[in-house]
C-alpha cells in the first residue's frame, strides 16, 4: 500500500524504510488512536511526517536525504546481521544480550540517531527459516520492541531509533 501511496518517490527510498516506516504507522492508528478504519488521506499524511521526520523529503516527486532536524550528534548505525552472525549457534540467548550491549556501546556516544539495519536478515537467521512466516514476524516485533526498551531503560529521549 505504501508504494502505491507515495508513488514515483518510491523510486529513491530504501524499500525497507518505507514498509517499516508504513508499518509504524498503522500500528500508531491501530493501538495508540484504537482506530480500525483509517482514511488513505490520514495514512499519507501519517506517513509522511514519519518519512519526514527520518530526513526525506516526500512532497516532491524526487526524496531525497535530507538532515534530520536538530541532529547535532553522530548516527550511530548496527548491522542486526552481523550481531546475529557473531551470536553463532547461541542463537537469541547470545543475540539479546549482545544487542543490549551494542546499544548501550553506541548511546556512549552521545548519538541524535541510532540506526539497526539488517533485520529482515537478522531475523531469519535466528529463526532458521529460508522465507519469512510467523514465526519471523514474531522475532522481528520482539527485536524492535526490545530495542525500544533499551533506549528507554537508558532514558535517551532525545535520541531517535530507526530498525530497518
Amino acid at each position: 500500500m505504501s508504494v502505491e501511496v507515495i508513488g514515483e518517490a518510491v523510486e529513491q527510498l530504501d524499500h525497507e524504510i518505507v514498509r517499516q516506516a508504513a508499518a509504524a504507522v498503522l500500528h500508531y492508528f491501530k493501538v495508540e488512536r484504537k482506530q480500525t478504519i483509517v482514511t488513505i488521506a490520514e495514512f499519507t499524511a501519517a506517513l509522511e511526517e514519519v518519512l519526514r521526520g527520518l530526513g526525506f523529503l516526500t512532497s516532491t516527486a524526487e526524496a531525497q536525504p535530507a538532515a534530520l532536524p536538530g541532529l547535532t550528534g553522530p548516527v550511530a548505525e548496527t548491522s542486526l546481521s552481523r550481531l546475529a552472525v557473531e551470536s553463532g549457534d547461541g542463537g537469541e540467548l547470545l543475540f539479546f544480550p549482545r544487542l543490549r550491549e551494542e546499544m548501550r556501546q553506541q548511546l556512549s556516544q552521545s548519538p541524535r540517531l541510532v540506526r539497526f539495519n539488517g533485520l529482515h536478515d537478522c531475523v531469519k537467521r535466528l529463526v532458521g527459516a529460508r522465507r519469512w512466516c510467523d514465526r519471523c514476524r514474531a522475532m522481528s516485533d520482539q527485536i524492535v520492541g526490545y530495542l525500544r526498551q533499551c533506549l528507554d531503560e537508558n532514558h535517551r529521549a532525545d535520541c531517535a531509533l530507526v530498525v530497518s
